[in-house]
């Protein structure tokens, strides 16, 4: 499949003769970039060059990046001027203090303590029936309204909006003020109009520098005036239980949970929305193994799993070396940056027997789809059960759905922000 990708092209020229630069559009939305190939043949660390000319190195090999995730002498503090960016328009964001995923030890594992009890495997499977009920809700009023339908906006979207607006306690009433900001802050090209001659016509137009600063304070301005709210008439959510247990308890700062709230509420739910749509595209673009699917159902564990590995969408972890660290043969400097290309080390030979293929009975849990190591994502659990209802549900529901344009008319994201698609659509 040769997909088209009509949005904001980030393909940079290398200054350097024979450097790759990063990052780079997909040219299928389910495979990697064709300008990281000569990366893959130079296993399992390359050099690269950012969009500001910096050369860092890039991690393709399995092995090896999982032992770098897990090494401490790789930092996440995105606060040093040091700590490489993927575009200039995260520049700005990039060198502001994170919580969670741009903290180091010991600060890191003390965040992450206070919110694992709300992302267990026991408590993702008290949520599955309200995932159940978000997604079947969703998939009749889609019926009802009839075909076609953006499955984006319809369906991949909202049903992890509402899932992690329930288990935070936000108002999903809010869920179009924090959905656009939460792509803005992302790099995720919008809709926009423009006149001509008399008549508007639709464009995709990127977010600028300005417009993830700003994104960003509206959220986090937005999480201020929540809080305020709730200590005054507590709800039922995550965020209420920080607030009594840790925010009145002066153990935990006000800014810090502006910071919680932010990270969980856009990762919660861009991420899975980005892998339900471009999940059930990869499916329809392999009608073999859907079949395979349909026809043993059991197997949609195991089709969750390898479509993480597969598609990868969170491709471009960034990290900040504190110390030399001899790997692979080769030795990354302190001051260095480093990024990890996760759609190449899922696609590791070494990891993987025939890569490239689509193959639901291969053993994919060790995959680094999630990250690895002390900053592996927290919600993984919950996204893998959203992941696993949805897909399935949408095509028990809908057993002869189908594209309703040809894949090559269909949009996707830009290289530089979390891989999927723009919009779907589907008839059935």
């Amino acid at each position: 499949m040769t997909g088209s990708n009509t949005s904001v092209n980030t393909d940079h020229t290398a200054t350097d003769t024979g450097s790759v630069s990063f990052p780079q559009n997909r040219s299928c939305p389910y495979h990697p970039p064709t300008a990281y190939q000569p990366l893959r043949e130079e296993r399992p660390l390359a050099r690269v060059r950012l969009f500001d000319g910096r050369g860092v190195w890039m991690v393709t090999g399995h092995a090896e990046a999982r032992a770098l995730l897990a090494d401490p002498r790789l930092s996440s503090n995105r606060e040093s001027d040091a700590f490489p960016s993927p575009s200039a328009r995260f520049s700005g964001i990039s060198r502001r203090r994170t919580a969670l995923l741009g903290v180091d030890d010991p600060e890191h594992a003390t965040q992450r303590r206070m919110l694992i009890p709300s992302f267990t495997l026991k408590r993702t499977a008290s949520l599955r029936p309200r995932i159940q009920r978000t997604v079947d809700r969703l998939l009749d009023e889609m019926i009802e309204q009839g075909p076609p339908a953006d499955l984006v906006n319809a369906f991949a979207l909202p049903v992890p909006s509402m899932v992690i607006c329930a288990l935070l306690g936000v108002p999903y009433e809010d869920h179009e003020f924090f959905e656009g900001q939460s792509r803005k802050l992302l790099g995720v090209p919008y809709e926009d109009h423009e006149f001509f001659e008399g008549q508007s016509r639709k464009l995709l137009r990127g977010p600028e520098a300005r417009d993830t600063e700003a994104a960003r304070d509206a959220l986090e301005d937005y999480f201020r005036k929540l809080i305020d709210r709730k200590q005054k008439d507590r709800g039922d959510g995550l965020l209420d239980e920080l607030i009594e247990q840790r925010l009145n308890e002066g153990t935990l700062d006000r800014q810090e949970l502006v910071e919680f709230c932010t990270i969980l509420l856009v990762a919660g739910h861009e991420t899975t929305a980005n892998m339900i749509s471009l999940g059930t595209f990869t499916l329809l673009e392999h009608p073999e193994q859907l079949a395979e699917l349909r026809s043993e159902p059991a197997l949609m564990p195991a089709a969750v799993e390898e479509l993480l590995r597969f598609l990868s969408i969170a491709d471009g972890m960034l990290r900040l070396a504190l110390e030399d660290i001899e790997i692979g043969g080769r030795t990354i400097r302190a001051g260095e940056g480093v990024v990890f290309s996760t759609s190449l080390i899922n696609r590791d030979e070494s990891a993987y027997e025939d890569p490239d293929l689509l193959d639901w009975h291969r053993s994919s849990r060790h995959h680094v789809a999630f990250g690895f190591g002390i900053h592996q994502c927290l919600g993984q659990n919950l996204a893998r059960a959203e992941m696993e209802i949805a897909l399935r549900s949408l095509f028990d529901r809908l057993p002869h759905l189908r594209l309703a344009v040809p894949a090559d008319r269909i949009p996707f994201k830009p290289g530089d922000t979390i891989q999927g698609m723009i919009e779907l659509p589907v008839a059935w």
